[in-house]
């Protein structure tokens, strides 16, 4: 059972391989909230997001969610590089419920109902009918992050969502994740912009080098981050 308060517990979690480790004993518990993963490159970021998305499993160590609502917490993620069918946005997103087991049992047209309500919640209503794939990469994000939203997430967690994205589509996307966590949905960050983690997050997790360099509030750790690598972080001098 997760630490009382906690959404989820780590304990020790070791990701190791080719005598390098990517997670080196991460001890950790993260509260139902905004949060934000910060670190500088090869921190073991993206990692901690697939160890906790059950994407990876941990060389040691273990993870335990708590339950919402007596059942297992659902979890949704959303890469960098939004994985789309080649199909239409609207049928990309009704793919996401067919294959979740939560929905299976949904007939094809609420599966289409609900669908294009996640694409009108993050503003691509009209180009529901468009091959996913040749839309601009902040729509892609955009219609990963509908497919992911439909699913009804307890949790989302978020790989890089803005990176490589123009300054106008950074500025949606943000706006959108901000709508799911206001929905409930409790947001787990991985992010090198630290404008959308002061923004966006309550808290903030810095990792080096695999580990947990300090964990604090965003009021606290970009005022006075306490560890070293922290500071030298917040000062460019960590990339």
């Amino acid at each position: 059972m997760a630490e009382a308060g906690s959404m989820v517990r780590l304990e020790a979690i070791t990701v190791a391989g080719r005598g390098h480790r990517a997670l080196d004993g991460v001890n950790l518990a993260l509260p139902r909230a905004r949060i934000a993963v910060l670190g500088a490159n090869g921190a073991g970021k993206s990692v901690l997001l697939r160890v906790l998305h059950g994407l990876l499993t941990p060389t040691a160590g273990r993870v335990e969610w708590a339950p919402v609502a007596g059942r297992a917490p659902r979890i949704a993620m959303v890469f960098q590089r939004p994985v789309l069918l080649r199909r239409s946005a609207l049928d990309n997103v009704a793919y996401g419920l067919a294959v979740s087991p939560a929905h299976r049992a949904i007939s094809a047209e609420e599966r289409r109902e609900r669908s294009l309500a996640a694409l009108a919640r993050v503003g691509l209503s009209a180009l529901a009918e468009r091959p996913g794939r040749v839309l601009s990469g902040g729509e892609q994000q955009r219609v990963a992050l509908a497919r992911a939203w439909a699913l009804e997430p307890d949790v989302l967690l978020l790989d890089e969502p803005t990176a490589s994205l123009d300054p106008s589509a950074v500025r949606t996307v943000e706006a959108i994740i901000h709508g799911i966590a206001a929905a409930g949905v409790a947001v787990v960050l991985v992010t090198h912009h630290r404008g959308i983690a002061k923004r966006f997050a309550e808290r903030i997790v810095f990792l080096h080098d695999g580990r947990v360099a300090e964990e604090a509030s965003t009021a606290d750790f970009f005022a006075n981050p306490v560890s070293a690598p922290a500071r030298a972080y917040l000062e460019g001098e960590l990339a």
